[in-house]
């Protein structure tokens, strides 16, 4: 098995980057892999003594291969700075695991990543390997589904040659072929909305564009079916995260089995998260959050 270099992307939250270090330092094959660490420039006085500090943890980083470490002169901004680093890379590797700095991992994310990037090399209707599930035990171990999570994720050199940046161009297509409900879990999450608010400016989702690339080409995900990654951004600190705590779930700590007999999305395992996003993201499911979080701080 080769082993991937490392993507980890890191702004201004030392605590948060700490731990997404030393978790990913208990892979056994962290020590057989190459790291690099692409640390984004502040944006004023405000996080600058913050980004200072993820700079010290990342110059004591030791356990890898090699480290390299890229340090922005100015901020670029997440969507910038991960579709730079991971095109960069992958010019010259081939492939890339990407992170970001408030992702903690499993000690069997590194190697359930490297398998399937091996395994499905040569296949080209595949173009993603994703490390997080949703809380859903019924899923198989490993499953095919079209649609590309972003937490703890991996692809080869052939399918990001398929990403494209225009969200305008990725969402006219997507209407033209009458696509807005299969998009979007058949019409139980608001992917398509997300899309919107890329090219209105209203978020600037590198994520977004990328799901809606290879949704467009047919492409699939192979998905760990218990999660190897946990988020533990949710807690207000990062720029794109909210207080929320929908999406928790335990890492798994064993050795998956990554056994897919049938390239073709598994619609049973579609089916299952379509009705974890109507438990989660319905307007009656928020209402509820709502309630509830207005009950906590009363």
């Amino acid at each position: 098995m080769s082993h991937a270099p490392i993507l980890l992307f890191t702004y201004n939250r030392p605590s948060h980057t700490r731990q997404t270090l030393e978790a990913l330092l208990k892979n056994k094959l962290c020590s057989e892999s190459e790291l690099f660490v692409f640390s984004d420039g502040y944006k004023n006085e405000t996080d600058k003594k913050q980004v200072g500090e993820v700079r010290k943890i990342i110059q004591t980083i030791e356990g890898f291969r090699k480290i390299n470490i890229l340090e922005n002169t100015h901020n670029v901004g997440l969507a910038k700075n991960i579709i730079g680093g991971v095109s960069r890379v992958i010019e010259e590797y081939g492939k890339v695991i990407v992170l970001e700095d408030d992702l903690v991992t499993s000690p069997y994310f590194l190697t359930f990543m490297n398998e399937a990037l091996d395994m499905f090399e040569t296949e080209n209707r595949i173009g993603h390997i994703h490390g997080y599930c949703y809380p859903l035990p019924e899923l198989p171990e490993a499953f095919l589904i079209k649609w590309t999570g972003s937490w703890g994720w991996a692809t080869w050199k052939r399918a990001w040659q398929q990403f494209n940046p225009d969200g305008k161009a990725l969402l006219d297509e997507i209407k033209s072929r009458k696509l807005s409900r299969s998009f979007d879990f058949n019409g139980k999450y608001p992917y398509t909305r997300m899309l919107e608010r890329q090219i209105n400016r209203k978020n600037d989702s590198w994520a977004i564009r990328w799901n809606a690339s290879l949704f467009l080409k047919d492409m699939l995900s192979v998905n760990a079916g218990r999660s190897l990654v946990k988020n533990i951004g949710f807690d207000g600190s990062g720029t794109h995260s909210s207080s929320q705590n929908i999406y928790a779930t335990n890492l798994y700590p064993k050795k998956l089995s990554i056994t897919i007999p049938v390239i073709e999305e598994n619609q049973a395992a579609r089916k299952s998260i379509e009705k974890y996003h109507v438990k989660t993201n319905s307007f009656w499911a928020k209402v509820r959050r709502r309630i509830r979080k207005h009950l906590i701080f009363r």
